[in-house]
């Protein structure tokens, strides 16, 4: 296929230029307790090939069963230059608790005081969550991606530094994979062809009342609900390859037939699907944290499209899209013409990427070691990217968008609230006037 012909190319000149300029480490900020790494694992499935019958003999020339023992080794192969490159994703089991249930993500996890490095939480997570070995001589260490501070939007308290790495697979086959059902529900093999497919990105919607109104309890969130929606958030649907699951998890063969209700319940309140129903049939979306850290991959292929296919967070009620379309619209209008002039000082080509990303209940900024760490718990979001000066593109285009976010809520509120009042006063007029009548 032409189309992953050059998506190899530029592959292998990407995973060379990570491993010959590396991402600075970014040290734990104060109050910070945790780090955690995850790994962006990949391969490269060969192009089909008819099995040989018994009477044939077959000569391996591609030493396909031999680890390369480099990169430019492993690209030079034939059979990798005539294949597929995929990427593997995790689906998280549903735990409750776990701000992360039921979400599209990298093999990995927190960071263990036995653990020498933040790599080898890396290795030590994929191997316990999928079964996979990345220390072994058929894999390749292959780089980082920048490292995030993650941040919970209400309150300037770090919740984690995440670490992300690279690995690439070297070999024809990959050993079979075994999610732990205590930790995924399933694992998919995703070609890097759909994940930078225009055809796939769209958005996916996130209850956001919760979070808004944590201390004020049901009655307040509900209301807050009903008056802001859901936010949207882009997303990337994901078209696996090869996919495995967990068959053991409970609720994998439905024990009885799912009502109405509780599938109106996922979609309209933002619940997210667990591990009951047919979960494992629905659809796989990617967003938030993990979107984020691949937009800082994607954007380094070709069409180099994660900026354009980039929408910003907004809201579902069409009178909230509107406040907050005219309360942004000329920093987005500056910002855009400041992209398409080329008036931003990128380090290179590498940093251009999404460094900036945000879900439900936290939001994640890469930075570089010494700048300064900003942090705001205004509001529904954080006031520009976050932290640090943003040098990628996703970062800079957001710069002081939250700011402006928060605004149009007020603004929307107290709209919401007059017109309310004036429903409200109306009837009672109409109401008083009927009863003087009579």
């Amino acid at each position: 296929m032409t189309e992953s012909r050059d998506i190899l190319g530029q592959l292998h000149s990407v995973l060379n230029n990570l491993q010959t300029l590396p991402y600075p480490h970014v040290s734990t900020p104060e109050g910070c307790k945790k780090r955690a790494s995850v790994a962006v694992i990949i391969r490269v499935r060969p192009a089909f090939q008819p099995a040989s019958t018994p009477n044939e003999s077959l000569v391996d020339l591609d030493n396909d069963h031999t680890p390369a023992s480099s990169i430019d080794e492993f690209f030079a192969r034939p059979w990798v230059r005539e294949g597929d490159p995929e990427v593997l994703f995790i689906k998280r089991a549903g735990r409750a608790g776990d701000r992360w249930s039921g979400h599209i993500a990298l093999p990995g996890g927190k960071r263990d005081p036995e653990d020498e490095s933040d790599i080898a939480a890396a290795v030590r997570e994929t191997r316990e969550e999928v079964g996979l070995d990345l220390s072994v001589q058929e894999c390749l260490e292959a780089g980082n991606l920048p490292e995030r501070i993650v941040a919970t939007t209400f309150g300037q308290a770090p919740l984690m530094v995440l670490c992300p790495y690279i690995f690439i697979y070297t070999t024809k086959t990959t050993p079979p994979l075994r999610p732990s059902p205590d930790e995924v529900a399933s694992v998919h093999w995703v070609p890097l062809r759909a994940l930078l497919s225009p055809s796939l990105r769209t958005r996916i919607y996130v209850d956001t009342a919760s979070r808004m109104a944590k201390q004020g309890g049901p009655v307040l969130q509900f209301i807050l609900r009903l008056l802001v929606g859901r936010m949207m958030l882009s997303a990337v649907k994901l078209v696996p390859a090869e996919s495995v699951y967990a068959t053991s998890v409970p609720g994998f063969i439905p024990t009885a037939k799912e009502t109405t209700f509780s599938g109106l319940a996922e979609g309209a309140f933002g619940i997210p699907a667990s591990n009951t129903g047919l979960a494992h049939l629905q659809p796989l979306m990617l967003w938030g944290l993990t979107l984020g850290v691949l937009a800082d991959f994607l954007d380094m292929l070709p069409p180099y499209n994660a900026v354009k296919l980039w929408n910003y967070p907004t809201f579902t009620p069409p009178d909230l899209r509107a406040f907050v379309w005219a309360f942004t619209y000329g920093m987005r209008k500056n910002n855009a013409h400041d992209l398409s002039a080329g008036t931003w000082p990128y380090k290179n080509r590498r940093r251009r990427a999404s460094q900036t990303a945000m879900d439900a209940t936290s939001f994640a900024s890469a930075v570089t070691e010494g700048e300064p760490t900003k942090m705001s718990g205004k509001g529904v979001g954080v006031e520009g990217s976050g932290m640090g000066n943003p040098q990628d593109a996703v970062g800079r285009l957001l710069e002081g968008y939250y700011y402006r976010l928060n605004v149009a809520i007020a603004a929307f509120l107290m709209y919401r609230t007059a017109a309310g009042s004036a429903i409200v006063y109306y009837l009672w007029k109409l109401w008083k006037n009927r009863r003087a009548r009579l």
